[in-house]
């Protein structure tokens, strides 16, 4: 009777009643279809579809089970009674791996296969030998030699009340890693988690936890925006707050009283010399969080490093989503290699990032360079140098005013066929450039500047009133500013949710800088329907996505044998990712009377396993070949009633299905599509495939029940 059991009834009736007889509750257990704690641990990949998007279906585990609160410990997978013992165990083994989690199982209801990550060993075992949940976690304990002492660390229930957040799988590795790490006296750490995952709530957890568990008793959090300290203590670390151990540091004065010291590295370092941080003995704090730790004192000789020397018994945890592995900046040199990494590409395939797709737009003066007649002045009666101007040149050393203005047109028409206010970026190559950019943004969006006059606005350093807009530019809830200018103020760190365009006006040769740009798009906001955004990029940036650094470990190319002098720290240390210019104030030379022209573009969206797939029928026809070696195995497919499947698995892989049936003909069915791109038919529009079964010879044999099912199959 038992090998005609479904999975189901094998959870039910087998899985199920073994883990409750050795004492596994229902707080300990998540099941695939449970109402209650289900097991779902990612949210879906977003699938762009034209102008919407939908998601993907969510991993889910049959079982996950829990030690404690917020520790998995093992990971089942059942199969129906007809199959092996072990063979949901690579699945298993694959989930465990994902949630960081020592045991994995397989089960067809008649015993366990057992597979432990902590020896490497496989075993089966009876159904009524399942592990308590008490005996994996003395094993795992043991195993990794877990004290009394840091057992009382780990076990530190997370912060929860109403309304708060519970954290993701990934958020929830690096906090146990962290905090075990810490437990057993590692002293530097590195966190890599991609912009828009939760660093600072993951930082919150940490603390909480090792607060709580009296681990730490004074922390500082450092950061080098005062946005950044701002948003921290508003949002993620209101709790803190609410219980008055939390202070922000201003003034340069430091109050012992506070167990948490959220602080600027200017405030404790600043060109005035008075090392305010001086006013607190070396021992003073046990855990410092450097936040955007990729920045500020990551080079060796920053004025701001001085600070963690000094406090240099404590306990120091970096934080970024782009580690900095260069000849003067390494990361991993100072805080070791990340003991934990969520990458941009995790986040948007676990459907928590937003995917993106990308317009990139060819200016003929860009691809093909501009070469100043002889004699040629610029407006200012300057003469022109005899040379090549290429992209890398544009708004650096020569401005082409008719450049400026057909990228200012072309971002504005792509608002008008979309949505005008959607929140827009545009990177420009410095201030001055932003400061021109958003003029021609303004003439281009008139009729919406009388309106209202901020709908185009410059956020940029020195700019004290578009500044005084950044708070209403991120504000989910805030129409204007609609489009700011900016060249560095926006590239990291500010949390800039509803951002549904990125434009790219400026060669970008950080891949730091590019990732954090990148990074101002990627929030997700469903019930905002922001759940893509799209790039615009007129300098070929976006090129370094097929770059391997780009979702990749960051390499240390740090050499300390070198010996090398290391460059004197300036006084924009803070913003050390500009890295793109050879000379800082170049000599700039502006026309006003050379033609520029956009020449090309091509679409490009998010694909399967990260990569740009372009948007035509040579990447669509690969894909169906793949699946399907001849036409016949296609209509076989789609005739059994897979359609739906089909058009899944295309739309996973990146395939804008709607966009070739707009270019054939919205009576054209996909079906049709998929023949001809991929196997030369000629497609049929639907009245005429209609028209084949109606003639067909055997039609009057046939009843009107049968005929509306052949024709609707398709």
């Amino acid at each position: 009777m038992s090998e005609i059991l479904t999975e189901e009834d094998v959870k039910l009736r087998f899985i199920t009643p073994a883990l409750t007889n050795k004492g596994w509750t229902a707080d300990q257990m998540r099941m695939e279809k449970a109402i209650r704690r289900d097991s779902k641990f990612t949210d879906g990949k977003v699938i762009i579809k034209g102008n919407t998007a939908k998601r993907g279906n969510p991993l889910k585990a049959d079982y996950v089970l829990y030690h404690h609160n917020n520790f998995p410990i093992a990971v089942i997978e059942a199969k129906k009674a007809v199959l092996n013992i072990g063979d949901g165990i690579q699945q298993a083994i694959d989930y465990a791996k994902r949630l960081d989690i020592p045991f994995a199982y397989a089960s067809n209801g008649k015993g366990f296969l057992e597979h432990d990550f902590l020896t490497g060993f496989e075993r089966e075992i009876a159904l009524n030998d399942f592990p308590t949940a008490d005996e994996l976690w003395k094993r795992r304990n043991a195993k990794e030699q877990i004290t009394p002492a840091i057992e009382k660390v780990i076990n530190q229930p997370y912060f929860f009340c109403e309304g708060w957040y519970v954290p993701r799988y990934y958020q929830r590795i690096a906090v146990n890693r962290t905090v075990e790490a810490v437990a057993k006296n590692q002293r530097r750490l590195l966190l890599v988690m991609a912009t828009g995952t939760g660093k600072t709530f993951t930082a919150f957890q940490i603390i909480h936890k090792l607060y709580e568990s009296s681990a730490v008793k004074k922390v500082l959090y450092l950061a080098d925006r005062n946005i950044l300290i701002d948003q921290t203590i508003l949002n993620d670390f209101a709790p803190f707050k609410d219980k008055n151990i939390l202070t922000k540091v201003e003034n340069k004065t430091l109050d012992s009283a506070y167990d948490i010291f959220m602080s600027l590295y200017h405030q404790l370092s600043g060109d005035d010399e008075l090392e305010t941080f001086r006013q607190f003995s070396p021992d003073f704090f046990d855990l410092i969080i450097v936040d955007e730790c990729h920045r500020g004192s990551a080079k060796e000789n920053s004025r701001w490093r001085k600070i963690l020397d000094y406090f240099t018994n404590a306990i120091h945890i970096g934080m970024t989503a782009t580690p900095k592995e260069t000849d003067d900046v390494s990361n991993s040199l100072y805080f070791g290699d990340a003991i934990y990494t969520y990458s941009l590409k995790q986040g948007i395939d676990d459907g928590f990032l937003a995917p993106y797709r990308v317009l990139r737009i060819g200016i003929d003066k860009d691809l093909e360079g501009y070469i100043p007649e002889a004699g040629k002045v610029d407006d200012y009666g300057n003469e022109l140098p005899q040379k090549v101007f290429t992209s890398k040149d544009f708004d650096r050393t020569l401005i082409i005013d008719e450049r400026t203005k057909i990228v200012a047109r072309r971002i504005t028409e792509f608002l008008k066929q979309n949505d005008r206010y959607a929140k827009t970026i545009v990177f420009c190559v410095d201030e001055d450039h932003a400061l021109r950019m958003r003029q021609a943004l303004v003439n281009e969006n008139n009729d919406l500047i009388k309106i209202n006059d901020k709908f185009v606005m410059r956020i940029t350093g020195s700019d004290q009133l578009g500044k005084q807009q950044l708070e209403n530019f991120i504000d989910n809830n805030t129409k204007y500013p609609t489009i700011v200018t900016t060249s560095e103020l926006l590239s990291t760190g500010v949390d800039c949710q509803m951002v549904k365009v990125i434009v790219l006006d400026a060669v970008i040769n950080s891949m730091t800088k590019f990732k954090q740009i990148i990074g101002r798009g990627t929030r997700l906001v469903w019930n905002k329907d922001k759940r893509y955004f799209t790039i615009l990029d007129f300098r070929k940036a976006t090129l370094k996505f097929s770059d391997p650094e780009f979702d990749g470990p960051a390499s240390s190319v740090y050499d300390i044998d070198k010996n090398k002098p290391l460059p004197t720290p300036t006084v924009d240390d803070d913003f050390d990712d500009i890295g793109d210019l050879d000379d800082v104030n170049p000599r700039k030379y502006r026309v006003s009377d050379v033609p520029a022209s956009i020449i090309s573009e091509l679409e490009l969206i998010y694909g399967e396993n990260g990569r740009l797939v372009v948007n035509h029928s040579y990447n669509f026809k690969s894909l169906i070949i793949e699946r399907y070696p001849t036409a016949e195995t296609f209509i076989a497919d789609w005739h059994d009633g897979n359609k739906q499947e089909i058009l899944d698995y295309f739309e996973e892989k990146g395939v804008d299905l709607n966009r070739f049936k707009e270019k054939v003909g919205k009576d054209v069915d996909i079906y049709d599509i998929i023949l001809m791109i991929g196997f030369d038919k000629e497609a049929k529009i639907k009245t005429e495939r209609i028209n084949d079964v109606k003639n067909d010879e055997f039609y009057q044999k046939l009843s009107d029940r049968i005929i509306f099912d052949k024709i609707h199959r398709f």
